[in-house]
This record gives structure tokens, sequence and C-alpha cells, in this order.
């Protein structure tokens, strides 16, 4: 097979390449913060999980290896944010990163799992490279999928209150919510489970899952989003 080149001659090898890799914004919700799993940096800090694409390799086979690898995370789904292209981005090179994110209920982590918590929608701590930036963009995602779906990612398991519905929401939207026009909004989406809650001293709260794919109404993008 006849070697491509371009109208100056010159191949594909000509050319100088960049080296290509996958970063993963792994966001969870514990102790009523937003959080994201990070990892110690080989060179100091804390970073997202993420690792060099290999010679052949799809990008979703080396996110899947660095959530497997370095978050202690299997089959997590997962997917595709942005590249992230700044040829000053990474001081050891010409580094692409294609950044992913996967929501995960913190019950699934690893028990040695660090987290950040998560202000406002950005990161609390000082993050390597440009991972804070992946990280804000994770958040916008998330808010994106949840003004659409009562809890997509099942961070609060299978059955919930109210009230812990909308403590998640005003956590991810960082943003107060009015709890009757809350309830109003979310109740097409959700099915009561016949049961009810256990808080202790507190008064019982009936418990609910969602319904179907727990599609929210148009009109809740705009309670959540202002």
């Amino acid at each position: 097979m006849e070697k491509w080149a371009d109208t100056s001659g010159k191949t594909l090898a000509d050319y100088a390449r960049p080296s290509v890799a996958v970063d993963v914004a792994v966001l969870t919700y514990s102790d009523g913060a937003l959080q994201v799993l990070v990892v110690k940096h080989r060179r100091g800090g804390l970073a997202l999980p993420g690792t060099f694409l290999h010679e052949g390799e799809l990008l979703t086979d080396a996110a899947e290896r660095a959530l497997r690898t370095k978050a202690g995370l299997v089959d997590t789904q997962f997917h595709q944010l942005a590249m992230f292209d700044d040829p000053a981005r990474d001081e050891r090179g010409w580094v692409l990163s294609m950044a992913h994110t996967a929501v995960v209920p913190a019950a699934e982590l690893p028990a040695d799992a660090i987290l950040v918590n998560l202000v406002g929608g950005t990161v609390g701590q000082e993050l390597a490279f440009d991972h804070a930036d992946m990280v804000r963009l994770a958040v916008e995602d998330l808010r994106t999928r949840y003004a659409a779906h009562v809890d997509p990612a099942g961070l609060l398991g299978d059955s919930f209150t109210v009230l812990e519905l909308r403590q998640l929401y005003e956590v991810i939207f960082d943003r107060q919510l009015q709890k009757d026009a809350f309830r109003r909004h979310v109740t097409g989406a959700l099915e009561s489970t016949g049961e009810l809650s256990n808080p202790g001293n507190g008064r019982p709260a009936e418990l609910f899952s969602r319904k179907g794919e727990g599609r929210l109404p148009a009109q809740a993008s705009v309670l959540l989003t202002g």
C-alpha cells in the first residue's frame, strides 16, 4: 500500500503529535455535600483519576482503565464531556485530555476513596493541571441531567422522602428551593412505595421512588436554574 503524503510530500510521521490522556470527574453526594473523587498525583497534590491513551486503544477503554486502576471502580457508567486542548495545560509537554464524567452513589465507592467537597459547583481544593475546570464542566452536565429527570444517577438510592430529594437538589443547584413549589414540580415523576421513613424520634415521612424514567416537567428547569 502506497504511503499517504500531503501536497508538500510530508507524511503523518513528519508532523508533531500530542500525547492523549483521559481524565474522569467522578461526582457523588455524601454528608449533605456534592463531592468529587480525587487521587494523589505522583508529582504531588491531588488530581482526577486519569491515564494516557495506549496505542490502538479506544478512549472509552482508557477511561475504564483509569477508573479501575486509579479509583478502584469497575462497571461504572460514564460519558465524555469535552476535549481540553490548551497546548500549555501540562508542563510535561503537549498533552490533550478528553474529560469524562461519572456520577456514583457514595455507597458504591471504595472505602478509601478520597473525596473533596464542591462549593457552588467549584472544587474546594487545588487540583493538578486544568482538572478544576473539568469538575466545573461535570457539575454543569450533572445539573442539566437532574433538571430533566429525578435523581437519574440514584444518589439517594431506590427510595427517599421528598425532603431528602429537595435537599439533594438544593446541593446540586446551589440554591434554596421553596418546598411547596418543589413538591408540586416533582410529584408527577414520583410514586409512593407505601412505606414510611424511620427518622428516629422525628415524624415518619412517606417514601417515594422514581416513576418510570422520572422525567420532570419543563417548568422544573425554570425552578431549579432560575
